[in-house]
């Protein structure tokens, strides 16, 4: 649980840089921002070698760490406060049993050890912000009672901002922090309660990591997928199955391919239903089954691999046609797969949108409204198309819930088989005998 939990070069460089430059501890004293007391205790072992520090610690760990502590929470100055939390991270450093002399402070200060750190991460200092939450990620690791939200909530709306900065320290640190942190079931639930850190985590992947941070990121995600709320709606929310098969399609590491696939089962395991669509929409089955040829070093991969072929081999075998149109509509990933072109398909479906109060029908026309995809577009425009070529009172339909003015926007849309597309659509809607109920 030590500090090397969460490593990171640009800070291990600044550590060393803050550890040679002086404090003006005695200019504190003269100002009575320190007592004499604390001044000599901490003259003792600033700037001291590592063996007389230890020394120190060993002896008197419990007065350091809330001397440290205190420090830290009444100082001002962003160097000072820099130094203060180089001086906790070396005390911690390969000393884990050390932990408990820090969060035993709360005994005498009730602000004790989360307070001061919680001022630092709100201080504009990029430092300041992931020393200490390389040093809170290691106390909130070791407590051996459930988190509190109290405990958790500023620090996570910190890594939510980490994790969606453009800074690559941000990203590593906060990713670091996070993979730490979710091991704890009451810390999944309260990363879920934040979006801003699942959107920040997909957009890292999106932007073609290397196989470290891919992998990291991935295990996160499938830390999240053990709890069974989070499986059910994590793909719903986020998209993350196309995401993910993508990058291990493209990953060069079995270990990146292997959180991914253990991510999967987690998936498919804990809410099939909600899952198993996107899955096949994705072509996860074509690559489950190359999975399976393959040579692993590790054996969990095989059998999850396994898993995820015959879980989704049972799935396709028991879809019709009109259940992939279904899964690939509740996915929101349409393509031009052969459904969309056969007038045999629209014949005999056409009249199935209808059914449970349209809800195919409006899933397919809230597609046309929110999607910026134009591949999604074109398909769902000529899908409308179709609906209203082959269902006779489809025009009067599209007209009563408002989707005829959308189709006729998409006419000038940037796009040109989207324009195309919206176009023949048109010409449906306009040239179909209006039927009235």
């Amino acid at each position: 649980m030590s500090v090397s939990l969460v490593s990171n070069a640009y800070l291990d460089d600044a550590s060393s840089k803050i550890r040679s430059k002086p404090v003006p501890w005695e200019g504190y004293q003269r100002a009575k921002l320190i007592t004499s007391e604390e001044l000599a205790l901490i003259k003792k072992i600033d700037k001291q070698s590592k063996a007389k520090s230890e020394s120190l610690l060993l002896s008197d760990g419990q007065t350091y760490a809330l001397l440290y502590l205190q420090l830290l929470k009444k100082l001002q100055r962003s160097d000072t406060m820099q130094s203060i939390l180089v001086l906790i991270a070396d005390a911690l450093t390969d000393h884990d049993e050390r932990i408990s002399l820090f969060t035993r402070t709360a005994e005498s200060d009730p602000e004790l050890p989360y307070g001061p750190f919680t001022r630092a991460l709100e201080m504009q200092d990029e430092f300041m912000q992931l020393k200490a939450g390389q040093i809170l990620t290691v106390f909130l690791c070791a407590e051996s009672r459930p988190l509190a939200p109290s405990q958790l909530h500023q620090f996570l709306g910190t890594l939510a901002s980490m994790v969606q900065s453009k800074s690559p320290n941000k990203h590593d640190v906060g990713v670091q922090c996070l993979e730490a942190l979710l091991a704890r079931p009451e810390c999944r639930q309260a990363v879920w309660a934040i979006p801003g850190i699942i959107a920040g985590l997909v957009e890292i992947l999106k932007h073609k990591q290397g196989p470290q941070m891919c992998y990291q990121v991935a295990f996160c995600f499938w830390l999240l997928t053990f709890e069974q709320n989070i499986a059910e709606e994590i793909n719903k929310k986020f998209d993350i199955v196309p995401l993910l098969t993508n990058v291990a399609q493209n990953a060069v590491k079995e270990k990146v391919i292997r959180v991914i696939v253990a991510t999967f089962r987690n998936l498919v395991s804990k809410a099939p239903s909600a899952n198993l669509p996107a899955m096949l929409v994705a072509q996860l089955l074509p690559y489950a089954r190359n999975l399976c040829g393959r040579k692993w070093t590790d054996e969990d991969i095989v059998e999850d691999v396994q898993y995820l072929r015959d879980e989704l081999t049972a799935n396709f075998q028991s879809l019709t046609t009109y259940d992939e149109y279904t899964s690939e509509l509740a996915s929101g990933h349409l393509s031009w797969s052969p459904v969309h072109e056969s007038d045999d398909f629209w014949k005999e479906n056409a009249t199935k949108l209808n059914e449970q109060d349209f809800g195919q029908l409006k899933t397919l026309l809230q597609l046309l409204d929110n999607s910026r995809d134009p591949v999604v577009l074109a398909v769902a425009v000529h899908d409308i198309g179709q609906y209203v070529k082959h269902y006779e009172r489809g025009k009067k339909i599209i007209n009563d819930l408002g989707a005829k003015r959308r189709v006729m926007e998409l006419m000038s849309h940037s796009d040109s088989d989207v324009r195309y597309r919206a176009l023949m659509s048109v010409q449906q809607l306009v040239s179909q005998p209006w039927i009235s109920v």
